[in-house]
């Protein structure tokens, strides 16, 4: 007996790859009736990314197949000496994305959907096991980032919550966040941000700390100064862009990227 091909597409509980869902299911509906939807859970997610991932189910009609690694964050964490991952050092998303999703596929064939768009200059994720075949529709079919709103907004899904501050899905103490988003996510949830603070504390006596050359504790002390660049920052690109009409969470994402506290650019299997 031939075993099927499986299709897979990873939700990351971000926008693009939210509106790759919504683009095959109107492109492609007779493929997306076979498309294995999963989430790799790391229990150390936003609400929001939650609350997000029951309005794709419900707007799209769709299961989500909850992806968990057989070890937490917490058990790596002591195996890694209380290293805090890095971009360098990314072991959490081995052991708590990559692993648990190819165990999911095993050794069947699959295609494997990715949400990179036509305007980035990037892979993402692939597998390095041959039985798992990467597809990019966007860059096939030339979708950028204004299509990307277009598709959340016309579908009724529109953007998870966390868009009104922050930019990219993933943990909540993402290495990846600017400094911006850790100060508001001390606002927005200041438990998570005390509990990133542990974790960092934990660390520091090996000379690790979430933020490059600054610890989270230094960097609420220039709450104010950071919220002011980032106040004045908006407002300029705002002024920029007055005849563009762009909805506010792309300004948002545009200035986080210009602010010249960005690093490489994240894996897909976290942030699409």
């Amino acid at each position: 007996m031939v075993e099927r091909l499986r299709h897979v597409l990873g939700l990351s509980g971000g926008k693009d790859s939210t509106a790759l869902a919504v683009f095959m299911k109107r492109k492609y509906p007779e493929i997306t009736e076979r498309i294995e939807f999963f989430f790799c859970d790391t229990h150390k997610e936003l609400p929001e990314t939650y609350e997000y991932l029951e309005r794709i189910k419900a707007r799209l009609g769709i299961k989500i197949e909850i992806l968990q690694a057989t070890r937490g964050f917490d058990h790596w964490m002591e195996v890694y000496g209380h290293v805090l991952p890095s971009p360098t050092k990314r072991w959490c998303t081995d052991f708590m994305k990559i692993r648990p999703l190819e165990k999911f596929i095993g050794s069947s064939d699959a295609i494997s959907y990715i949400a990179i768009r036509a305007d980035e200059d990037r892979n993402g994720y692939i597998s390095r096991r041959p039985n798992i075949k990467p597809v990019f529709p966007f860059k096939e079919h030339g979708l950028v980032k204004d299509d990307i709103f277009r598709l959340l907004e016309e579908s009724g899904i529109g953007l998870p919550k966390y868009y009104e501050w922050r930019s990219r899905s993933g943990c909540f103490f993402c290495f990846y966040q600017r400094k911006y988003e850790w100060i508001m996510l001390s606002e927005r949830h200041p438990d998570l941000f005390q509990k990133a603070l542990d974790y960092e504390r934990s660390a520091q006596a090996r000379g690790y700390t979430w933020v490059q050359g600054e610890s989270l504790t230094e960097l609420l002390a220039r709450k104010d100064e950071i919220l002011e660049n980032h106040r004045t920052a908006m407002e300029n690109k705002q002024l920029a862009e007055d005849k563009s009409n762009k909805p506010l969470a792309t300004l948002l994402e545009d200035v986080l990227s210009e602010d010249g506290d960005d690093m490489d650019l994240p894996c897909l299997m976290c942030h699409a």
